[in-house]
């Protein structure tokens, strides 16, 4: 995402922020440049403070991107991660090895529909910014959920919505809302999605807080340091955020358990 020439100091002063402590040790450049949407790191961050990662467990990073997800989740947690994208770039593995967890982040090329991967072999899986290009099928989950242990966790954050739109996007935002905007549901409606959609426990479902204001400051940041081309999406982007503060556009964070089988 970030040009050479980007403003180091520009781009301290978007990324570290108090909210986000953990992430905050990691180099800001490193996290620009090393990401196609919103943080990742902020996403990971969110999310883990509701789960109980604990060392040596299986995790599973689904849409990985550049896997710095993966590092993260290795690095603070001590969790061993197979970092899955369909898009890995052959540069993800240096990446790795320079953070030091090549023992710990596997990377592999795969597509969301067609994981090669042993039945219930991780205790976590975690999806970030990613999941709701796949996860709203019907019957997806009742087809991931066959990797995920007994009592695992299923953890997402999504790009979304408040409150579902029955009549539509609102008016402020109606010259900004594009077809496929209709991937975009609420915690609620993600909630009730889960559940009937395999033998699953949401037990977490909300808003990452002030999501919509750290996606602002991002996207303000890319419409400055990305490369040129992809600048006026960017810009674009922190004008529908800004137009909005937060009425509309959000980022579900989900928790849900797979239900583990009766004695």
């Amino acid at each position: 995402m970030l040009t050479d020439d980007a403003d180091p100091a520009l781009v301290a002063e978007k990324l570290i922020h108090p909210q986000f402590p953990r992430s905050a040790t990691y180099d800001p450049v490193w996290q620009a440049r090393y990401a196609d949407g919103p943080n990742p790191l902020w996403l990971a961050e969110s999310l883990t403070g509701l789960l109980d990662l604990t060392p040596g467990m299986r995790v599973l990073d689904l849409g990985c991107g550049w896997a710095t997800s993966s590092i993260f989740l290795a690095k603070e947690f001590g969790v061993q991660v197979v970092a899955a994208d369909m898009w890995l770039r052959p540069e993800t593995w240096p990446l790795i090895v320079e953070a030091g967890v090549e023992s710990q982040v596997l990377p592999v090329r795969v597509e969301a529909h067609d994981l090669r991967f042993a039945h219930e072999y991780f205790d976590a899986i975690i999806s970030l910014d990613a999941y709701q290009y796949f996860g709203t099928d019907d019957l997806y989950l009742g087809y991931l959920q066959q990797f995920l242990a007994p009592g695992g966790v299923l953890g997402i954050v999504v790009l979304g919505i408040t409150e579902e739109l029955d009549a539509g996007p609102p008016g402020h935002l109606a010259d900004m809302w594009t077809w496929d905007h209709q991937a975009f549901h609420s915690p609620a409606w993600w909630r009730t999605h889960l559940e009937r959609s395999a033998p699953m426990t949401v037990e977490h479902a909300d808003l990452v807080p002030d999501g919509w204001r750290h996606s602002l400051r991002w996207q303000e940041l890319a419409a400055q340091t990305a490369p040129p081309q992809a600048r006026p999406a960017c810009a674009e982007w922190a004008r529908r955020l800004a137009t909005d503060a937060g009425r509309t556009i959000g980022w579900p964070r989900i928790v849900a358990r797979k239900t583990a089988p009766s004695a």
